[in-house]
């Protein structure tokens, strides 16, 4: 009897090993997943909401667990090795195909509402959502919708876990996302234009005359020696991804030390507003502000940044319910 109850002890304690194991694993992938895409352990960490080093720990684990190295540690950041980058495709893929299954499997069992689950960045959750989704909806009544806002990097991440079932940012050509081409697919819906703006007192120092939101004559790189701080998105920033690749073409400005760093574009335009300084701040977020006077355009047009916005999704088969919206927006397009 004695003997019996260990084995069946065992056998329990064996099975909750087995089961932490396979949750662990995801947890790893996960973990993975975002230190290749980060190339820090301190921002992989902030973005899964961990310690530095809980995190490096379960890296750690990670390679012991697979026997062999993932990542090149060096001062100046991580980077993949050989083995890491043949395994990126595979752990992309597999956690994806994991939440799905578990997104799949509530709804067939009628655990979870059909709710649409939308990431976006906080500059197109202020103004733009709100408008384009009942314009989407004119027609067609969407049962119910949930909206996540966060940094392009966060977004990113939440719909590579299959947390949400679609990514509104913006894009450029030139700038490529941090998703795997071959697994997301993204379609245009909207056009705007980063814009380099200052406050109206900061630009009546410097002799800006703005009209209807358009100013002549004033340039302040060319405007003597004007000294304007320089108001810039932080690298979790998709539009800061988008200025950066933009600058990189000028060094002068490129080199420029900012003032002030967030990744928020409506702390930078609150920012601009107070006359702190130049940002460049997307127009379907600043264009009331521009067109009452209270912001003015710091560079000539030359220095506008048209960018697209777009909705993204996986190309595996999402639920239902997001595959009728997304043949909504086809039909729509």
């Amino acid at each position: 009897m004695l003997l019996t109850g260990f084995v069946i002890l065992k056998r329990h304690c064996l099975q909750h090993w087995y089961q932490g194991s396979r949750l662990m694993e995801l947890v790893w992938l996960e973990d993975f997943i975002a230190l290749a895409e980060h190339g820090s352990f301190v921002r992989a960490a902030e973005a899964r909401h961990i310690t530095q080093p809980a995190f490096s720990r379960r890296i750690r684990a990670l390679e012991a667990w697979m026997g062999v190295t993932l990542f090149a540690r060096t001062p100046q950041g991580t980077s993949l090795t050989e083995a890491g980058r043949a395994m990126r495709g595979g752990a992309l893929e597999s956690a994806n195909r994991l939440h799905r299954l578990r997104e799949e499997v509530r709804e067939v069992a009628g655990k979870t509402a059909r709710t649409l689950q939308f990431a976006a960045t906080h500059s197109l959750s202020f103004t733009f959502f709100p408008r384009w989704i009942r314009q989407v909806e004119s027609g067609m009544p969407i049962e119910a919708l949930q909206l996540h806002t966060e940094s392009m990097a966060g977004c990113e991440q939440m719909l590579m876990q299959g947390r949400v079932h679609f990514l509104l940012s913006h894009r450029h050509p030139e700038v490529p996302m941090r998703l795997d081409p071959s697994q997301f697919m993204s379609r245009k819906i909207e056009q705007d234009t980063l814009i380099p703006m200052i406050g109206a007192e900061l630009g009546r120092e410097f002799g800006a005359d703005n009209d209807g939101g358009s100013v002549t004559g004033f340039d302040f790189l060319t405007a003597g020696d004007p000294v304007v701080p320089y108001l810039a998105y932080t690298e979790a920033s998709g539009l800061g991804r988008i200025v950066a690749h933009r600058l990189r073409r000028d060094g002068e400005f490129d080199s420029r030390e900012p003032l002030f760093t967030s990744h928020l574009a409506a702390v930078l335009m609150s920012m601009a507003l107070e006359n702190k300084g130049l940002a460049w701040l997307p127009l379907i977020l600043a264009e009331a502000e521009w067109r009452e006077g209270h912001l003015v355009r710091a560079l000539g047009p030359d220095w506008d940044i048209p960018v697209e916005i777009h909705i993204t999704r996986a190309k595996a088969t999402l639920p239902a319910s997001a595959e009728a919206f997304w043949q909504r927006l086809t039909t729509l397009a």
